[in-house]
């Protein structure tokens, strides 16, 4: 008989300190922190859901998410700022708080921004190769490269290089204190198609990769394989470091592009497949991330062999 999966139990840090630390009587207790993917703020959940709402767990287990009231990671290097995350992480003394693993969303928005930047800096020179990720059409390969013609490797490396140092930083504020040693938990994330879906019903945020390939002329036809391109690449360097057990010990990456996601039609603008928005996945899709990703965390957990299972039928917790 199956065993009965129970909803992970998420806190914002004032009512973890409301509790004065106390979790009973939860098996695990995690630290958790990311971008607009696990941000709980009302507006959101109501629009595009979040992975942390979506996880579940064979024995109770509680988070305590700084992603909460509008501080959802826009950047890598903004997780320093996060005076309740570094506070929870570090412990305000020896004694704790210590954590069962941490929960970490990031390096989405970041990949985003720099697909973002333009061809041309503001004196009307062009911005070099080395920090953006697409090419100006007088730039592209040969046919024959494929998509990979339109990509700036150079760019790539700078974005890679900034990916691992954060990491690394990551890691040696989670041992620079009670928590040495605990796992980080990341996801990669799903591949989006590049369209005209925006945060908003006007469009006031995003969309996102639409305007940006649009910007440097490349062609419609090939928008779904770029998109693929870059987000096999950061789940690629995503899990090299969690290969290298000795620059990044305990980083455990789950590989989101894998989970089989019902891809938005080209062209639309609304909710459409797993898709909220261009770059958000709606309460279905982060309901088949989620509930892959839980078993690979509850594995790691538990010290148990992991084995990866489709996701069963469903919807998640909001249709």
């Amino acid at each position: 008989m199956e065993a009965r999966l129970e909803h992970l139990q998420c806190l914002t840090p004032d009512e973890f300190r409301r509790r004065k630390g106390q979790l009973d009587p939860a098996r695990w207790r995690l630290l958790a922190h990311g971008d607009s993917w696990f941000s709980f703020t009302s507006a959101r959940v109501d629009a595009h859901a979040n992975l942390l709402e979506e996880l579940v767990f064979s024995q109770p287990t509680v988070a305590v998410s700084c992603a909460g009231h509008h501080n959802a990671l826009r950047r890598m290097v903004d997780l320093e700022g996060s005076r309740d995350f570094v506070q929870l992480l570090d412990g305000d003394d020896a004694s704790g708080p210590v954590w069962d693993g941490i929960l970490l969303s990031m390096g989405g928005n970041d990949l985003v921004a720099a697909a973002m930047v333009p061809a041309l800096l503001g004196n009307g020179q062009p911005t070099p190769l080395h920090q953006r990720l697409l090419r100006r059409q007088t730039e592209w390969d040969a046919p024959s490269k494929g998509v990979s013609r339109y990509f700036s490797e150079d760019g790539w490396l700078t974005y890679a290089e900034y990916v691992k140092a954060n990491l690394k930083h990551v890691l040696s504020m989670r041992d620079d204190g009670p928590n040495q040693g605990k796992p980080v938990f990341m996801h990669c994330y799903a591949v989006p198609m590049p369209r005209p879906a925006g945060e908003s019903a006007d469009a006031s945020s995003g969309p996102w990769l639409y305007p940006a390939l649009k910007a440097y002329a490349i062609p419609q036809a090939d928008w779904a394989a770029m998109s693929r391109l870059m987000l096999a690449k950061l789940a690629a360097l995503l899990k090299a470091c969690a290969a290298d057990t000795a620059q990044y010990p305990n980083l455990q990456v789950f590989d989101s592009t894998q989970v089989p996601i019902a891809p938005a039609a080209p062209g639309s603008s609304g909710i459409s497949g797993d898709w909220h928005n261009e770059i958000h996945l709606n309460h279905s899709g982060c309901f088949k991330i989620a509930r892959a990703w839980s078993t690979h965390i509850e594995a790691v957990l538990s010290g148990k062999p992991l084995v990866v299972a489709a996701p069963t039928k469903g919807r998640g917790r909001k249709g």
